[in-house]
């Protein structure tokens, strides 16, 4: 978290964006109904930025706005609303700029002839009750050198007029401030979070991130979005960031990419991840093959259930692939030798450390090829309370596994990121006043 200027009195309250974000939002009976996620402000051509709301977090993937006509007083810690909050989903009008995930880390040119300075946080003031404008910014001059831009001058607080250069949007513009922000959110949650931006800060956030936390986030947004965020990235990056990903993961993403596109990329990436992708694209969709990873987790007969334990507990194995080891004889690797079955994790844990798998694996679940339609693999994984099931080839090698959240995926419309869920309506939607 950025640390910013204490807050202090003038002609009105001032209040620093960066501790603002992540306050929370209560109804006049002091129930939390939500927390602050951005401000929404317009700026004139005149520099002056009128504060008209915030985007609040009110659940699981639902950010709506709330008006400042509806805050009846910001405190310490709280912001306290009517108690009417529409539930209709925020959605950024061209004339409103996202303070926090738009003009954090913008450079802008000092007018005195000083030179360049990065926006760290900005700090909105208090003229009248529900009247509040976007006075002050915290910046941090940019020093040059032989290479660019790089961050380490002096910060102080200045007035909008002091610069030039806030209306115009920064192709190049950072997101340093705006990831400091996003640390804690799981990969599903700052997917959500990427795909409310706009399509410059979706990328430079992209940037920002280091490979695998990129990679488990393309692997929750969308193909519109994934792929526009994939196409601008260096090549070298994106190929990088494929390896990293889950291989059907990967293998769906390399679909929707142009063809020229995708086979430059397959170049690029390490050999044995390619040819995961490569063997995964060649299966039809909507079927087992199509659906399925190919590193699921792998034990021969004689692993006991310690190194099974062991194997499982890895931080890069998904919790829908660490329900069930699956047991075969070598080669390892997918394709492997022959199939013999699986060993549940929950039936590991009964067991003694030393205790080998081949005797207490399960060979009744029944394992479907790579033809099999997503329709039987969600019959068998709802028949026997599955997370994952088995692929093999007609000789009973191993191929890989498909998980329930693959499954889910494939029969969601592709579009399910952006529902509006009735039933969370109802259960979230508040009116105080009867």
């Amino acid at each position: 978290m950025i640390n910013a200027p204490t807050r202090v009195g003038t002609s009105g309250r001032r209040i620093f964006v960066a501790k603002l974000a992540g306050t929370g939002v209560f109804d006049p009976l002091g129930e939390k109904v939500g927390k602050i996620h951005d401000v929404v402000a317009i700026i004139r051509l005149d520099l002056t930025a009128a504060v008209i709301g915030f985007v609040v977090e009110v659940g699981p993937r639902r950010r709506v706005f709330l008006p400042l006509t509806r805050v009846t007083a910001i405190k310490p810690g709280a912001v306290i609303t009517t108690g009417l909050l529409n539930m209709r989903r925020f959605t950024q009008r061209p004339i409103e700029t996202l303070v926090l995930s738009q003009l954090f880390d913008r450079v802008v040119t000092m007018n005195d002839g000083s030179g360049p300075v990065r926006i760290l946080d900005v700090a909105m003031e208090q003229r009248r009750p529900r009247d509040w404008v976007i006075a002050k910014l915290h910046v941090q001059r940019v020093r040059q050198n032989s290479l660019g831009f790089r961050r380490g001058g002096e910060t102080m607080t200045v007035d909008l007029g002091e610069v030039t250069g806030l209306l115009k949007t920064d192709s190049t513009q950072a997101a340093t401030a705006l990831i400091q922000h996003t640390e804690g959110m799981k990969p599903v949650d700052l997917a959500d979070f990427i795909h409310t931006l706009p399509p410059d800060r979706q990328f430079a956030v992209a940037m920002e991130l280091p490979d695998p936390r990129l990679a488990d986030v393309l692997e929750e947004l969308g193909d519109d979005d994934r792929v526009a965020i994939v196409s601008a990235l260096d090549a070298a990056r994106a190929a990088d960031v494929l390896d990293v990903m889950q291989p059907d993961d990967a293998a769906d993403l390399v679909s929707e990419l142009p063809d020229a596109k995708a086979q430059s990329l397959l170049a690029l990436m390490e050999p044995e991840e390619a040819e995961d992708v490569r063997r995964l694209l060649t299966y039809e969709e909507s079927t087992a093959g199509g659906l399925m990873t190919t590193e699921p987790v792998i034990l021969g007969p004689d692993a006991t259930v310690a190194q099974m334990l062991a194997a499982v507990r890895r931080e890069d194995i998904p919790a829908s692939l660490a329900t069930m080891v699956f047991v075969t004889r070598p080669p390892m690797e997918t394709p492997t030798g022959p199939y013999l079955g699986v060993v549940h994790v929950q039936r590991a844990l009964r067991e003694p450390p030393q205790t080998l798998l081949g005797t207490i694996m399960d060979s009744d679940i029944e394992a479907v090829p790579p033809e099999a339609h997503v329709a039987t693999v969600t019959r068998l994984l709802a028949t026997y309370n599955l997370t994952i099931l088995p692929v093999i080839d007609e000789d009973d090698h191993l191929l890989g596994a498909v998980s329930v959240d693959d499954v889910l995926d494939e029969l969601l419309p592709e579009d399910w990121r952006d529902f509006d869920d009735d039933v969370t309506d109802r259960m979230m939607a508040r009116s105080i006043d009867g």
